[in-house]
C-alpha cells in the first residue's frame, strides 16, 4: 500500500510539474540538453562534425531532395541514439551508485550498441548516396 501512495504522489507531482511549464520552456530545457551533451560528451560532439561534413559534402555533390531528406534522417538518427546513450548512462550511474553491476554493464553496452548501428547504417547510406557522384 506505501508503494502505491508513492507511485500516486509522483504521479501527482508530475502533473503539476507539467502544467507549470509551457512549450517554450520545454524547447530550453531541451536545448540545454543538447548544449550540455555537446559540450562534455566527446561522441556527441564527433557526430556533430560528423553531421555539418554531411551537410556540405550534400550541398558540393548537389543531391536531390529525396537524398537530402535520406541524410538529414540519417543525421537525426544517429543524434538521436547518441543522446538516448548519454542519457542511459546517466541514469544508470545515478541507479548504480557508479558502481559496475552486470545490469548496468548491459544497459550501458546495449545503448552504444544502438548508436553503432545507426552509425554503420548511416555509413552505408552515405557510400550509397556519395560514392558514385563523386567517381561520376
Amino acid at each position: 500500500m506505501v508503494g502505491r501512495n508513492v507511485g500516486e504522489a509522483a504521479v501527482a507531482e508530475h502533473e503539476k510539474y507539467k502544467s507549470r511549464h509551457s512549450i517554450l520552456q520545454s524547447w530550453l530545457v531541451a536545448t540545454k540538453g543538447l548544449i550540455y551533451t555537446i559540450r562534455h560528451e566527446r561522441n556527441v560532439g564527433l557526430v556533430c562534425f560528423f553531421i555539418v561534413l554531411a551537410v556540405f559534402i550534400s550541398a558540393f555533390l548537389r543531391i536531390s531532395a529525396i537524398e537530402w531528406v535520406i541524410v538529414v534522417l540519417c543525421c537525426g538518427i544517429v543524434l538521436t541514439c547518441e543522446l538516448l546513450n548519454t542519457a542511459i548512462e546517466a541514469v544508470t550511474d545515478l541507479a548504480c551508485n557508479q558502481e559496475i553491476h552486470p545490469l548496468a554493464k548491459i544497459a550501458k553496452d546495449t545503448g552504444s550498441a544502438a548508436t553503432l548501428a545507426a552509425s554503420v547504417t548511416s555509413l552505408i547510406v552515405a557510400a550509397i548516396i556519395f560514392l558514385p557522384k563523386l567517381f561520376h
